[in-house]
């Protein structure tokens, strides 16, 4: 069994439909392809549901009709023959009347959640029936509302993913061939949910755990993770070969190509990890897995809309207790820290979810002075840090010799450096990495 997942740039049109259709032709094993919802549907859903929420009915209903007659088009382009054409624009109008009678009533969490799954339902629809109405393919939906389901911490439920996809799967022996969605989950007490944005990646992992896979595949429109961010640095390229806690490094701190917690069912499991072009899909992408590579610094990526927070106390000398007061603070809020530096007398940490800041700061303030730094990001620097003679560090901080630095974080994982500085010294900064690292930029700005 594989797992192929493709987000919404692969399947963002019905030209890129029928080229998925393509890519996933493998007569000899099973597959579980898993999508997610056509590019710019979930961004047009979270507007609807917007517009909705503040009791702007007009507008969200003139959004919803748009939204609904860009699907009939894509409907009639993909599906050119009359009579599925017909199924396709029926299955399109069901998903759009279960919005529209949202209209009627104040919008709840629960009705919000209810739209944003209508972009993986129509996707996956549409595309099942393309393979097996156009292409006449032996191809089984598989419902993800049947299968996936969060717990009361609001986290997957591993144990029930697994039965009730065996469940789902076993209804049909001899088919090699599943389409579902990613993304749309239910949660305990039974209503739809989501794995947050990006989730359809973590959709994959915990499929391809529960279903014992061989390998997940995820197919994007970029030909695997980079060793810097493309987006600002020219003449990056694809690295070949991460471990697992690599790639989980370099997507929390910004690889967008991978969401940061789908490697993590993977590895439990020892399923490796393909990441692939849809637009290039002969290129070999990037492999995750177990092993790993003797290159001391691998790739470099960046986190921005970090803010950093010193307490100072000359209370904390020897004061046992102190770190876990402070780290109960964030704990309280539910604000995971990125970064940690210490001395004798303060205490630094970074975050990057400011929505309870007021909140933290005035609980802070019983320990010490409080200060507050905005507008900051986080370069992490991965790859093979355990071997001492690599040197690694010192190559870093004289590459950076001439950006300043606000905190380092060294020695807390063999995989990863991670140093704070100003946004708009990111920039450079990343050019002089990869100038001193790569050898591949060599203009300055």
């Amino acid at each position: 069994m594989k797992v192929l997942k493709f987000g919404g740039t692969s399947v963002g049109t019905a030209e890129r439909m029928r080229a998925v259709a393509g890519l996933i032709q493998a007569p000899t094993e099973p597959r579980i392809v898993v999508l997610s919802a056509m590019s710019g549907t979930t961004n047009a859903l979270v507007n609807i549901a917007k517009l909705l929420y503040e009791g702007d009915t007009t507008a969200g209903s003139l959004q919803i009709e748009v939204l609904r007659q860009h699907y009939h088009i894509v409907a009639r382009e993909l599906l050119p023959e009359e009579p599925v054409a017909a199924e396709g624009l029926k299955l399109v109008d069901e998903s759009f009347k279960s919005i529209f009678g949202l209209t009627r009533q104040p919008l709840s969490a629960a009705g919000e959640k209810v739209i944003l799954a209508q972009g993986e339902l129509l996707s996956t629809r549409l595309f099942h029936l393309y393979l097996t109405r156009i292409r006449g393919e032996q191809a089984v939906l598989l419902p993800a509302l049947e299968f996936m389901r969060l717990d009361a911490d609001e986290e997957p439920d591993a144990a029930y993913i697994h039965e009730h996809l065996a469940e789902q799967l076993a209804q049909h022996p001899d088919t090699e061939l599943f389409i579902t969605q990613g993304y749309i989950c239910r949660n305990v007490n039974g209503g739809i949910d989501n794995l947050k944005r990006g989730g359809s990646d973590y959709s994959a992992s915990l499929i391809g755990a529960a279903a014992g896979a061989s390998e997940i595949q995820i197919w994007t429109d970029i030909d695997g993770l980079h060793n810097n961010d493309p987006r600002v640095v020219p003449g990056t390229y694809p690295i070949r070969e991460l471990s697992f806690d690599e790639a989980a490094e370099l997507a929390y701190f910004g690889a967008k190509i991978l969401h940061p917690s789908s490697v993590l069912p993977a590895r439990e499991h020892g399923i490796p990890v393909r990441l692939l072009n849809t637009m290039q899909p002969e290129a070999p992408g990037t492999l995750i897995s177990a092993h790993t590579g003797d290159e001391a610094i691998k790739a470099v990526a960046a986190k921005d809309g970090l803010t950093a927070i010193r307490i100072k106390s000359s209370r904390m000398l020897l004061a046992y207790g102190f770190l876990r007061s402070i780290f109960d603070v964030f704990e309280r809020f539910r604000t995971p820290i990125d970064m940690v530096t210490t001395s004798e007398v303060a205490v630094s940490l970074t975050i990057d979810d400011a929505s309870h800041l007021p909140d933290i700061l005035e609980a802070l303030r019983r320990f010490g002075t409080v200060e507050v730094d905005t507008d900051l990001s986080i370069v992490c620097l991965v790859g093979n840090l355990v071997q001492e003679h690599h040197g690694a560090a010192g190559q870093v901080f004289d590459t950076l010799r001439d950006v300043p630095l606000r905190m380092i974080s060294y020695g807390g994982s063999p995989n990863n450096i991670s140093i704070l500085i100003n946004t708009a010294d990111k920039q450079r900064a990343l050019l002089a990495l990869n100038e001193g690292l790569f050898r591949r930029a060599t203009v300055t700005p």
